[in-house]
């Protein structure tokens, strides 16, 4: 299955064009955002599950990167609320599951074998949170091959002030983004709109006029490009 797979490409979902998809595990449904592969792929999906629903036990070979959109999402008798960010690494493995019901966003297969770390962040704890120029910065990860992060702007403030090198993925959390990069067709994404540029693009894209607390990855297409992926 092949869902935005050329990474050399600009792609982009608002979310009035959601269309969800029936996982395998009845009460679990996602949006392909991206993907390459089967059932067991490289993917980017919005997931929801309905109250009381669950996955059984299972390995996450190339790793797991997800964050709690809504409700309340929980894996080996763990809860985590809306605004946690857990990063899973590779062969590691869990049981997830939602009493109430979560809405998540998942990244998987998408990480270098020989990352070991774990992490668990609550964005909600403003210890978490620092001011970086024109912007209040919540750092989740870091390493050579990509920078995450959630960033919180003011109205009509910029998102970025110079090329994206090694490309971007964007998620609008709370209130809207601004996309002119084509002047005479700007773009509105509202909270759930999910853009991802490629390597060396200058986007224009601002804050709307409430502001945007938007999840940003930067960095990570430049070792996809060019690589064969369709095995993930």
């Amino acid at each position: 299955m092949l869902i935005n797979a050329d990474f050399t490409c600009r792609a982009s979902l608002a979310p009035e064009h959601y269309q969800w998809v029936s996982s395998p595990q009845n009460g679990v449904e996602r949006v392909m955002l991206d993907r390459v592969g089967a059932e067991k792929a490289r993917a980017t999906s919005i997931v929801r599950y309905a109250p009381d629903s669950y996955f059984p036990h299972h390995l996450h070979p190339g790793g797991e990167e997800i964050l709690v959109l809504s409700g309340t999402f929980s894996a080996d008798n763990i809860d985590y609320p809306a605004g946690w960010y857990l990063r899973n690494p590779p062969n590691s493995g869990h049981q997830p599951y939602s009493k109430e019901g979560a809405v998540i966003f998942v990244k998987l297969w998408q990480m270098p074998a020989e990352e070991a770390r774990y992490v668990a962040i609550d964005t909600n704890d403003t210890a978490n949170w620092q001011k970086q120029g024109n912007r209040d910065v919540c750092h989740l990860f870091s390493d050579d091959s990509e920078q995450v992060s959630l960033q919180r702007l003011d109205a009509n403030k910029v998102l970025f002030t110079e090329a994206v090198k090694g490309g971007a993925e964007i998620l609008v959390l709370d209130g809207e983004l601004i996309d002119a990069e084509l002047p005479d067709n700007t773009q509105t994404y509202g909270r759930g709109g999910w853009i991802r540029l490629s390597v060396d693009a200058l986007p224009q894209i601002k804050a709307g006029a409430q502001g945007v607390t938007a999840y940003l990855k930067t960095g990570h297409l430049s070792h996809i490009i060019g690589a064969d992926v369709e095995g993930a």
